[in-house]
């Protein structure tokens, strides 16, 4: 008997949780649910994964790393001398207009995170991981607060009938970042 070579079996699972969950919520991604949208048999969903949370922890993991690489890569490209202001800018606009399925999953994470620490403490690393890149270009003890505002201003363009207001973004981040005798 030959045994059929997979070897993108497990991100194929991975990336197939997330799908279900952006579409059904944490609710809806079973084992079942799942396997089917990763075309995979419901016997290697608990081989890779032997519990629904162990499944759900790894999906919201590669979630944070990949929204986090988008985050850093935004303020490692600035161009020398330019205003790391902008850079928050840009990220709150793309991420505001450009990731709805990101958006979505996140807000199943962080109701995840406010009932279960284990997603507390992905959410908290990844809060820190932002906060390590933020302050590569703002003061270590500001930088929790632009955190803070970037994600709360994000999660505000999703849900608000308003439209997405550009230069409110701009002004909020000036008004956070602006010290006296700093930058303006």
């Amino acid at each position: 008997m030959t045994r059929r070579s997979d070897p993108d079996r497990r991100d194929r699972i991975v990336e197939a949780v997330l799908d279900v969950v952006a579409e059904h919520g944490t609710q809806g991604a079973t084992y079942r649910a799942v396997a089917a949208a990763a075309d995979v048999p419901l016997g290697s969903m608990t081989y890779h994964f032997p519990s629904r949370d162990a499944l759900l922890l790894a999906a919201f993991t590669r979630l944070a790393d990949t929204v986090h690489a988008r985050f850093d890569r935004v303020l490692a490209d600035l161009p020398p001398g330019s205003d790391p202001r902008e850079g928050v800018v840009r990220i709150i606009a793309g991420e505001g207009v450009e990731h709805r399925r990101d958006m979505v999953l996140q807000t199943e994470l962080w109701a995840l995170a406010v009932r279960d620490e284990r997603y507390r403490e992905l959410v908290q690393q990844w809060m820190q991981r932002s906060r390590a890149s933020l302050a590569r270009h703002f003061p270590p003890d500001l930088a929790p607060m632009i955190d803070a505002l970037l994600e709360g201003l994000v999660l505000h363009s999703w849900i608000s009938l308003e439209g997405f207001d550009l230069d409110r973004v701009r002004a909020a981040v000036r008004r956070l970042t602006t010290t006296p005798g700093g930058p303006s």
